[in-house]
């Protein structure tokens, strides 16, 4: 197993409080090269998607080993880029969803969603919805008054931060002092007696709830997702995510609806939310014995607690995206990474939940949050630093830099016996000749 692979999965698992011995059952094949980027995105895949699989592996007793393929990996963290329908290629960002040059610096904009574009235009207080006059008044005004703005809207966006100042922040110091996901028992309800398949009730939105629970649909689980009958999934994003799974359309608002939903959540083993902390508490969805899983962007905490947000602004706020380009002009993720690494993240904490609460019983809530997972990759995972790999030395051509040499064995050389001296200047003869 590759040794960057091994420790990601390892402090994965050891965060889902699984047993050490079974990651020696992962191995790692497949072409590489898959995902460049600054950061170690291809880590974070690799290590996500083997303990989704150590998961399943565990809940159902299985022997074998789980084979990760850095190809199918690779291919699986951009699954909506590769979806054709009909032979139609997906619309991923909408038009006014992307990177704009603000007053004083850059911000980025999400308006995938009709309300959330007509929330974005009302704070900008533009009168048509196109790029240029989106362009030209953000242009006008600060970054951070601009988030401030149009999340009073109802909108989103967010100001690009230099890691520092993500760090600085109020919610960056939150995101840093919690662990990357919590498990909680909540009460000792006694274990449940299951026949036929995992009942799943999906509430997500996206990519990173819908990848959970797309996973827990390729194990076997019955996945019903919800979706309000006013806001159904962008058609791409339910032909991309919603592969395995049911869907209906149920208005919690109405009596009889919330009656039929009622009864499903009743019934169910697995409840898996996507939408911002806060948001569905008036429903009251906690049951005996149940295992709730709750994902939100940027975590239950902190000022940014109940904010909307996606997998790109995250990038933006948290200083990922300078990581990846500039302050200058910002960069991305060669993947939504954030979301599709928390998805897999996600699964294999619900089937750990599961397969803890088989033997002990009681209620289970699962939290994780894409700033959780964005803090992960760039303070936990070993990232590639060149300064680790060379060396400063003086010589004769004055004070030299250069790379270590990467050929390395137990009981060989630690380096060059010699730098290099002026160019001729060596006698023309065999040492000690």
């Amino acid at each position: 197993m590759d040794n960057t692979a091994r420790t990601g999965t390892e402090l994965l698992w050891s965060a889902l409080g699984g047993d050490p011995a079974l990651v020696d059952r992962v191995s790692f094949v497949g072409p590489s090269g898959g995902l460049p980027a600054r950061l170690p995105v291809m880590d974070l895949a690799r290590a996500t998607v083997a303990v989704a699989g150590l998961a399943a592996v565990e809940r159902c007793g299985a022997p074998g080993a789980v084979r990760v393929d850095d190809g199918a990996v690779a291919t699986a963290f951009v699954s909506e880029r590769h979806l054709r329908v009909d032979g139609r290629a997906p619309v991923n960002f909408a038009p006014l969803s992307g990177f704009f040059r603000a007053a004083d610096g850059w911000i980025r904009t999400h308006a995938n969603y009709p309300h959330h574009r007509a929330a974005l235009v009302r704070a900008l207080e533009v009168r048509e919805e196109s790029p240029e006059a989106v362009t030209s008044a953000i242009g006008q005004r600060g970054a951070e008054e601009l988030e401030a703005a149009v999340y009073a809207d109802g909108g989103l966006a967010v100001a690009v931060r230099t890691p520092a100042r993500w760090a600085e922040s109020e919610q960056g110091r939150e995101v840093a002092a919690r662990p990357l996901l919590t498990r909680e028992r909540l009460d000792e309800a006694p274990p449940r007696r299951r026949s036929g398949p995992l009942r799943v009730l999906d509430l997500t939105r996206v990519i990173a709830g819908p990848v959970a629970t797309r996973t827990l649909a390729l194990l076997g689980a019955d996945v019903l997702r919800i979706d309000p009958p006013r806001n159904p999934e962008l058609p791409d994003q339910h032909a991309d995510t919603n592969i395995g799974k049911r869907t209906a359309a149920l208005d919690l608002d109405r009596p009889a609806d919330r009656r039929t939903f009622d009864e499903l959540l009743d019934s169910a083993d697995v409840l898996v939310t996507g939408y911002r902390p806060g948001a569905l508490d008036r429903f009251e969805l906690r049951r005996p014995g149940l295992v709730v899983a709750r994902l939100s962007a940027w975590g239950d905490y902190g000022p940014w607690g109940e904010r909307r947000g996606f997998d790109s602004l995250v990038q933006a706020a948290t200083g990922i995206a300078v990581t990846e380009g500039s302050e200058e002009e910002p960069g991305v993720l060669p993947a939504q990474a954030l979301d599709h690494g928390s998805g897999y993240l996600l699964a294999a904490a619900v089937l750990r939940s599961l397969t803890e609460q088989d033997r002990d019983g009681g209620t289970r809530l699962v939290r994780l949050a894409l700033a959780q997972t964005g803090h992960w990759l760039t303070h936990t995972l070993p990232r590639y630093e060149p300064e680790l790999y060379l060396a400063e030395t003086d010589g004769p051509l004055g004070r030299l830099r250069h790379a270590l040499s990467p050929v390395s064995y137990e009981g060989g050389p630690a380096g060059w016996s010699r730098l290099p001296g002026l160019q001729g200047e060596d006698d023309p003869a065999w040492l000690g000749a």
